[in-house]
């Protein structure tokens, strides 16, 4: 890396670590309530039926198909939500098909061809009582549809496309409880016919859980609790795959996934991270943001990068004791910078990406300030792009130190 590229990531990790103080920024360490940007904030899953009628005419012209197969169940995600008043709410959301549209056999080359494609959403939504309980909804505001298409024989059948569209929908939901309320509802998006795109309709029923701010006496008692939760950790990292890729593709490639791979697979590298705790429980949960700059080189040419990410991490504590605490840890959707995308040969998308990682750690000390942990990461766009390789991080071994 030259010094130019030394005094960018310079730059750039100084004020993530400056925004992450300034969102987490809380008068007199009230972190045992919710700051301010999670307060009233929800987040939600929803499944259903899917309808986006791919057909012939979505193919460029003067190729043919035997059939096309479209997987009818979809899932969407609320990624954040913030809800205003009873009326008046506004969310980003995240939709893709659980499978991929497929197009079999073209141009007779008898091989079958996945189309991807996912929704990504910022809304605004309101609410018409009907009681205490019930609520018509509707929604309106625009999506980003992602297409990733292929191509037979080096030539596009199927575009890759990034549209801009409206979104609009409506439902019902029934407020369960304070914090819970179950959805059901439909969502559309209209065609777009310059880039041979169908219209989209979901319709899914599921749930969203809210984050109202705590009682009095509830944060009285997590006061009163005396467990330790540290404020604040500085940290240095360092990558390797001496190991493998096991501990990847164990949780990646078993019957049931809980992380992602990649095809761009790193050899090494080395990491500083800083965190900061913004709210915790009693006992066991804590919600961190975190920043971390990184430089990487990839297994197969030995190709040189670096990353800049803001990330947010949940953490547990599964067991206690006067010296030393376990906790895991689980991040997801990191804002990051990544400095090239093509690695190994691979396609990785854009410069703007995600970071994600799940580790475990410890607290240690007569003081607890002193840390260690274990993790594995993954770097990608989550579809926002048609490229999307995906980079695998291997084991990462962390040691740090806890600022009270």
């Amino acid at each position: 890396m030259n010094r130019k590229s030394n005094y960018i990531a310079a730059g750039l990790f100084t004020a993530f670590i400056f925004l992450g103080k300034l969102i987490s920024a809380q008068p007199g360490d009230k972190r045992i309530q919710y700051p301010a940007s999670l307060a009233n904030s929800y987040y939600g899953v929803n499944i259903g039926y899917i309808h986006y009628p791919f057909s012939t005419a979505t193919m460029q012209p003067g190729n043919t198909v035997e059939k096309i197969t479209i997987p009818p169940v979809a899932v969407r995600l609320v990624l954040y939500g913030r809800q205003f008043n009873k009326y008046l709410s506004a969310q980003i959301t995240y939709m893709r098909p659980v499978d991929w549209v497929k197009y079999h056999n073209v141009n007779g080359d008898q091989k079958p061809h996945s189309v991807w494609m996912n929704v990504a959403g910022m809304t605004v939504t309101g609410a018409l009582p009907v009681n205490k309980k019930l609520s018509f909804t509707g929604e309106a505001g625009f999506a980003i549809i992602t297409r990733k298409g292929f191509e037979v024989n080096g030539i596009p059948v199927v575009t890759n496309a990034v549209m801009t569209q409206w979104l609009t929908g409506a439902g019902i939901k029934y407020q369960l409880r304070d914090k819970w309320d179950l959805h059901a509802g439909a969502v559309w998006s209209p065609e777009v016919k310059k880039e041979r795109q169908p219209s989209s309709l979901f319709i899914s029923a599921g749930f969203n859980y809210y984050m109202r701010p705590l009682s009095k006496e509830k944060t009285e008692s997590v006061r009163k609790s005396g467990y330790h939760f540290p404020r604040q950790l500085l940290q240095v990292s360092y990558t390797t795959n001496a190991l493998g890729y096991g501990v990847n593709n164990a949780v990646s490639k078993g019957p049931v996934p809980i992380f992602w791979g990649g095809e761009a697979h790193l050899r090494q590298g080395v990491s500083i991270n800083y965190q900061r705790n913004i709210f915790h429980t009693s006992k066991v949960f804590a919600f961190d943001w975190g920043a971390t700059a990184g430089w990487w080189k990839t297994r197969q040419n030995g190709d040189a990068f670096y990353t800049l990410s803001l990330y947010p991490v949940l953490k547990f504590t599964a067991l206690r004791s006067k010296t030393c605490d376990l906790f895991f840890e689980y991040s997801v959707a990191g804002p990051t910078f990544i400095s090239k995308t093509l690695l190994d040969g691979k396609n990785t998308g854009r410069k703007f990406t995600f970071q994600d990682f799940m580790g475990a750690g410890i607290v240690a000390g007569k003081q607890k300030n002193l840390n260690a942990g274990i993790r594995i990461a993954h770097f990608s766009n989550g579809n926002i792009y048609p490229n999307n390789d995906g980079v695998k991080v291997p084991l990462t071994f962390s040691l740090g130190y806890y600022l009270h």
